[in-house]
């Protein structure tokens, strides 16, 4: 279990007055890096034989040091780590990083790992370890290095804090030649008892760390990182991640369309937007994301312009904007006629614009153009500029265009940024420059894309009210049952659903003396039977008595016994709603489209929980068959008010039950026209049965 270590507690750690080191050839390393980045507080190494390690005094022992250093790099074997973090938890240091393997993460070959970690974990005690199998990190502001190896980074005096579990990972972005200021770059390892979530709080917390960037393998305390989410809108520092792969549960065997439509990476996704947390899809969109909320921040819109010199790179970005939410709208009627002065007659002026070559190499009608399409209201303007090779070319006029646009971006206060269309087509110098200038270098179109994309998506989670904090409940022992549908039924109309008028019957003629009650037409469903269409346990449509009890004789062997339900009228579009359990999230809620189009359309909307109606409407408008709720070429709109209480009684029935519920499943809901509400036409539920 990873301990919850509030940011203030890790402040010692990542920002270090003193650093004691532990080890051999890796700990020498250390002293090496932190030196040779102009690190300023104490370095203290402890070796049982060596009497200095690059110029410093070497110690022998814990006790043997000056003072209880605030961070400490432990790089010894396994077992005599555990020692050396007891000593230092009982010298009151700061933190640790523990660079050993051979823990949890090596159980298969090392049978002992996980009796190990636990064994590591307790030696610590109250103070803040980073691993076990963990490189360490970096720490560009101060130039505090608990980091192994080589590097690719420089001094700073802010930028943005990376975080990942990969040391190898880590070791690969170190080296980016983006432009990108690197201000604290962290692994976190084996999270067995500090993890990226608690980290990514401290460096967040520092004042001179602008964004941050986690590159995720599995969530390590979701109340961490909700209170990373908070704080980040608190002090409108956004946060992006990568998150990568699935939950490491596996999926229970189910019994309907719930849980394939609300998979793992799904649960993250709604996890992080509930958060404010942008997602990305790339270590590339990662990077390229956190320079724009580095020199931009997020953005008040999605709506953007780019300008080029040519046809096909108007093209290009306009085709790989297919499917993002991002907008290039047409211009203001004001920009026309000055871009028209500027660039002449045979441009076509447009969003994306094509402004040819007619003022290629002229800087002062250049920056002209450029202001004049800054002043579009636009959140992002972009210019698509690939650099020539250095070594075989002249790249004078690409700086002329750059000069042009850094001085657009002064002159209209616009956001700005330069594209290259191919990455390596942007010398990491003239990135730099871009930076310093507050123009965003973005290397990639779709990337650049995905980067305002995420940072308008971050600023409207950010407009939202605040969520409360995610529903997190255990799920108590015992037995799982399954409901019947009339039982299940019962359950979620006391809860506020709308069921059909039922009856329940034990024999084909109860059934049929209870048709007649009801009103014909009827439906006839075999009660305790899971897929009731593969099994013929359902019959619609029932016009008569005998109708119905000819229905029930061909099910009686399948069925504990009959449901009678009054018919629904024809629906304007059918609806699934659904609740499953997440192993990290908990209990969560789908919403998509039901029936039989479930498997054809794959269109679910997921929500964590709690909720609230304004979220399920919102959910609801995203689907693809929203447009059939909205009156799809002359069809009656359905009933959405009705649509969204129903949903929000069945979120409502979770909560409630959220420590025994294991799996809820109401599809079809049959939308009726607008006025007519809605109906619960098949339910079922799986829970937890109470141990005695």
């Amino acid at each position: 279990m990873v301990k919850q270590l509030a940011a203030g507690s890790l402040d010692r750690l990542i920002r270090p007055k003193s650093i004691a080191v532990f080890g051999g050839k890796e700990a020498g390393r250390v002293v090496e890096q932190s030196r040779k980045m102009g690190y300023k507080g104490d370095i203290w190494p402890v070796h049982p034989t060596k009497d200095e390690v690059h110029g410093y005094k070497c110690y022998r022992s814990v006790a043997d040091l000056p003072a209880a250093p605030d961070a400490a790099f432990v790089g010894v074997n396994r077992g005599l780590t555990i020692d050396i973090m007891r000593q230092l938890s009982e010298r009151g240091a700061g933190g640790a990083i523990c660079y050993a393997s051979g823990f949890s993460e090596a159980v298969k070959e090392l049978p002992d790992g996980d009796e190990l970690q636990a064994k590591l974990v307790e030696a610590a005690g109250d103070m803040a370890v980073v691993g076990p199998n963990c490189y360490g990190f970096i720490n560009m502001l101060d130039g505090a290095l608990l980091w192994p190896d080589q590097h690719g980074m420089v001094r700073t005096e802010r930028g943005v804090a990376v975080l990942t579990q990969s040391s190898n990972i880590a070791c690969n972005i170190s080296m980016q030649m983006r432009g990108l200021p690197l201000a604290y770059l962290m692994t976190a390892g084996n999270q067995a008892q500090t993890g990226l979530s608690a980290l990514a709080v401290a460096a967040l917390e520092d004042p001179r760390v602008t964004a941050v960037g986690l590159h995720i393998e599995g969530f390590d305390d979701l109340e961490t990182l909700e209170l990373l989410g908070r704080r980040a809108r608190e002090l409108k520092k956004p946060v992006v991640a990568l998150k990568m792969g699935k939950s490491e549960a596996a999926q229970k065997a189910t019994v309907s369309h719930t849980a394939s439509l609300a998979g793992n990476d799904t649960v993250s996704g709604a996890v992080l937007e509930r958060l404010g947390i942008g997602r990305v899809k790339s270590l590339p969109e990662l990077l390229e994301t956190l320079k724009l909320l580095h020199v931009v921040g997020t953005l008040e819109s999605n709506a953007i312009s780019s300008m080029s010199c040519s046809g096909g790179e108007a093209s290009l970005i306009a085709d790989s904007a297919v499917g993002r939410n991002v907008d290039f709208r047409d211009l203001k009627p004001e920009q026309y006629q000055p871009l028209r002065d500027t660039l002449g007659a045979m441009v076509t002026i447009s969003n994306p614009l094509d402004y040819h070559t007619f003022v290629w190499g002229n800087g002062e009608k250049q920056t002209l153009a450029f202001s004049t399409m800054m002043q579009g209201g636009y959140a992002l303007n972009l210019v698509i500029l690939d650099f020539p090779r250095s070594d075989r070319c002249d790249p004078v006029d690409w700086m002329t265009t750059v000069n042009a646009v850094i001085a657009a971006h002064k002159a209209t206060g616009a956001n700005a940024g330069i594209v290259a269309s191919m990455g390596e087509n942007l010398p990491e110098d003239v990135a730099t420059t871009l930076v310093e200038n507050g123009v965003v270098p973005f290397m990639g179109i779709d990337e650049a894309l995905a980067a305002a994309e995420t940072a308008a998506a971050i600023a409207v989670a950010w407009a939202k009210p605040s969520q409360e904090p995610l529903l997190k409940s255990e799920l108590v022992d015992g037995d799982s049952i399954t409901l019947t549908e009339a039982d299940a039924k019962a359950e979620l109309a006391a809860a506020g659903m709308p069921v059909p008028k039922g009856w329940i019957a034990e024999t084909p003629e109860e059934a049929a003396r209870g048709a007649e009650m009801i009103g014909f037409p009827v439906a006839l469903k075999g009660l305790g039977v899971a897929h009731k269409t593969e099994a013929g346990a359902v019959k619609l449509n029932l016009a008569s008595p005998d109708a119905v009890q000819q229905a029930a004789e061909t099910m009686k062997d399948v069925a504990s016994g009959f449901l009678v339900e009054k018919m629904v009228g024809r629906p304007v579009a059918e609806i699934i709603v659904g609740a499953m359990r997440d192993p990290v999230a908990g209990p969560v809620l789908t919403v998509g489209a039901g029936g039989i189009l479930v498997e054809l359309l794959d269109d679910a909307a997921l929500l964590t929980l709690p909720t609230t109606s304004d979220n399920i409407r919102s959910a609801i408008a995203g689907l693809k068959v929203s447009k059939l709720l909205g009156g799809y070429r002359g069809q009656p709109k359905g009933d959405i008010d009705a649509l969204v209480a129903a949903v929000a009684s069945a979120a409502d029935y979770v909560v409630s039950n959220a420590s025994n519920i294991e799996e809820l499943d109401i599809n079809p809901v049959m939308v009726l026209p607008e006025g007519q509400g809605v109906v619960a036409a098949d339910a079922l539920i799986r829970r937890r049965r109470k141990a005695s």
